[in-house]
Order: structure tokens, then C-alpha cells, then sequence
């Protein structure tokens, strides 16, 4: 039952670590950060709407969504004969969450220590004047 659970852990950080994978990728290129960008400022927009904004084809233009949609940046409603487009954030906060709860925690704990050294020396100057 261990080594299940393990192999299942395992199994588990690599398919997170796979995820992080697509959504670095997604992000190295300028066109589909600005994909993000629009449908960002403008959720719902169409394939042919997000085409206008760009100097490529309408093939190219859905490659660079279908690259965000693997990495689950990019959100896609059929509605008709259409597809709507919606950015979704999660991944890239995942990602962010994953190294800045570290140095969170790191820096409030320097800070705390900080806090409670100005008040011993506060507290000793307070006792020496008095």
C-alpha cells in the first residue's frame, strides 16, 4: 500500500511538474503573451476577433491558441458556430504560489525577528532613561 501511494505521488508531481512545463512555454512566446493580454482586457473574444489584432494568418492565430489551450491558459466556449475565448490564470498562480509562499514565509519570520529586536532595544533605552 506505501509504494501505491508513492508511485501515485510520483505520478502526481510529474504531471504537475508537465503542467508547469506547457505553461513556460506557452508564456516564451511574445504573440501568445499578448493573446493573454487582449483576452484578458476582452473575455469572450472570437478566433476571428483575436486574428484582427494580429500580422498572421488565421492558422497561425489558432496554433498559438491551441498551445494555450494544452497549457489550460486559454479557456474555450463553443457557442454556435464560435468559439468564445477566456484566459485563465490559475496555472500561472499555481506556478507563482509554488516559489513565492517560500520566501513568504522566509522574509516574515526575518521580519518578526526584526520587530522583536527594535522593541528589546526600545524597551532597554526606555529602562535606562528612566
Amino acid at each position: 500500500m506505501g509504494e501505491r501511494r508513492k508511485q501515485l505521488s510520483r505520478d502526481s508531481a510529474a504531471a504537475d511538474q508537465d503542467g508547469q512545463d506547457a505553461v513556460f512555454g506557452a508564456l516564451s512566446h511574445p504573440a501568445r503573451r499578448r493573446m493573454l493580454d487582449l483576452l484578458q482586457a476582452e473575455p469572450g473574444l472570437t478566433i476571428a476577433a483575436l486574428c484582427a489584432h494580429f500580422d498572421m494568418s488565421a492558422v497561425g492565430v489558432l496554433k498559438h491558441v491551441r498551445v494555450l489551450e494544452a497549457a489550460s491558459l486559454v479557456l474555450s466556449h463553443k457557442k454556435g458556430r464560435e468559439r468564445l475565448l477566456y484566459v485563465n490564470l490559475v496555472p500561472i498562480q499555481i506556478i507563482y504560489d509554488r516559489w513565492t509562499d517560500v520566501y513568504g514565509v522566509f522574509w516574515a519570520g526575518r521580519l518578526t525577528d526584526l520587530k522583536d529586536r527594535i522593541e528589546q532595544s526600545t524597551s532597554r533605552k526606555a529602562a535606562r532613561s528612566a
